[in-house]
């Protein structure tokens, strides 16, 4: 009579075990619990009428969805779709792919198309590069340019940096971050990774390296730039995390307000001296205006990413993926959901943008780590890696059973504990 109850036990928690450890197995045992409830349907985001355009190149297939990295700030914002709080008015349409709308302070999201989306970032992941090494760099120290800073792609962005030429640091950010200066991207990639040949690919990995330390986790760089490159993307929900760190930074938020520079004349390679002009008209036109950072390349189409204050209150507004007509610009995009955002209540949310705190890796050997698990939501690693958990709890498990120890519903209240996804705060 023993053996048979140990030999009932064992097969229940085999069911168990299993249907945990893998979806196939789900379907099996779906007699045995409650279905869920079907996802509700997307609701499209709304869009004007507008050309499309022609000779656009196809968009780069992205990776696949991550169920976790799609909930990353809250379960709404794993959508394709719109996402607005109940009783907020209804957002404007805009030909962006996908935008988000956030609380620059606060990090509340107040409403969002495709928040986690993969896209590509043209130069708006110049951000990326900022918030990566701006601090690390003297604004007055002066450098002098090198011939591989000039090697970018033909006929892009361009500030006019001169090989051999002598510029100060504060001189290449106001190139990158008012003129989108490609070639002033590659000469501050290098000189903050020591200046050595290798200096670009290693702050290219050192900004890969921020974009995971804030939970960027869909956004990968390829080059500093934003030019496109092979398996680089980003998502506006990372792109607003990304933008809290730049104007964070007083530095930054100096360079992007400033609306013309100076480029010094090079005397000894006979070059005169020019102005630039901030691309992003915005600050010009918006009251409030905090700046931004404009991107186009013919893969990427538009984006933007910026700030503004209204009433104490500071916004960030992502756009990717947008086309523009001659009366509407990628700014005045961004501009229009910055409105629509000062309109949200303050206290309505659909999500949250996560501190760098929230998912920091904890070593699973710690006495917090399952405590912080649990407060934060599984992490890529953990996904992975709980095939492996759940290979050794299936043999502790059998082995307690075997030995006599009454366990089902001990573990059965234990399956329940999984660790919960980023739910908004």
């Amino acid at each position: 009579m023993i053996r048979s109850t140990r030999r009932r036990i064992v097969a229940a928690l085999a069911t168990v075990l299993l249907s945990a450890a893998s979806p196939a197995a789900v379907p099996a045992a779906a007699d045995a619990a409650p279905a869920r409830k079907a996802a509700p349907a997307e609701i499209p985001c709304p869009k004007p009428k507008v050309p499309k355009p022609t000779g656009v190149p196809p968009r780069p297939v992205p990776p696949p969805d991550d169920p976790v990295n799609s909930a990353i700030g809250g379960d709404a914002l794993a959508t394709h779709g719109l996402v607005v709080p109940a009783g907020a008015p209804p957002p404007p349409a805009v030909t962006a792919t996908t935008w988000l709308v956030a609380d620059l302070d606060t990090g509340e999201v107040l409403g969002a198309c495709g928040p986690h989306v993969y896209q590509t970032p043209a130069s708006v992941q110049k951000t990326l590069l900022a918030a990566t090494v701006i601090d690390k760099l003297d604004p007055a120290k002066q450098v002098t340019i090198v011939p591989s800073d000039l090697d970018i792609e033909p006929n892009s962005s361009a500030v006019g940096l001169v090989p051999g030429g002598k510029y100060s640091i504060s001189t290449l950010w106001l190139g990158l971050l008012l003129n989108s200066g490609n070639d002033a991207a590659n000469a501050l990639a290098r000189l903050a990774a020591g200046g050595g040949p290798d200096g670009v690919a290693q702050t290219v990995a050192a900004m890969n390296a921020t974009a995971q330390r804030l939970g960027a986790f869909q956004t990968h760089a390829v080059t500093p730039s934003g030019l496109d490159g092979k398996g680089q993307f980003t998502s506006a929900y990372d792109l607003a995390l990304i933008a809290r760190v730049c104007f964070a930074s007083a530095d930054f938020r100096k360079y992007v307000l400033t609306r013309t520079a100076q480029m010094p004349a090079q005397p000894k390679q006979k070059k005169g001296g020019f102005q630039i002009q901030n691309e992003n008209k915005l600050i010009l036109k918006y009251p409030g205006a905090l700046g931004g950072k404009t991107g186009f390349t013919t893969v990427a189409r538009h984006s933007f990413v910026g700030a503004a204050q209204r009433n104490g209150r500071r916004l960030v507004v992502s756009v990717l993926g947008a086309e523009v007509q001659p009366t509407v610009r990628v700014y005045d995009i961004g501009g229009i959901l910055l409105d629509w955002g000062f309109q949200v209540p303050r206290d309505a949310s659909v999500g949250k943008l996560v501190e760098p705190r929230d998912v920091a890796p904890e070593p699973a050997d710690t006495p917090g780590a399952a405590r912080a698990r649990d407060a934060v939501g599984a992490t890529p690693e953990s996904v992975r890696a709980a095939p492996q958990t759940l290979t050794v709890l299936a043999a502790g498990a059998f082995a307690l059973v075997l030995a006599g120890t009454p366990l089902l519903l001990l573990l059965t209240q234990r399956r329940r504990k999984r660790p919960r996804r980023l739910t908004r705060q």
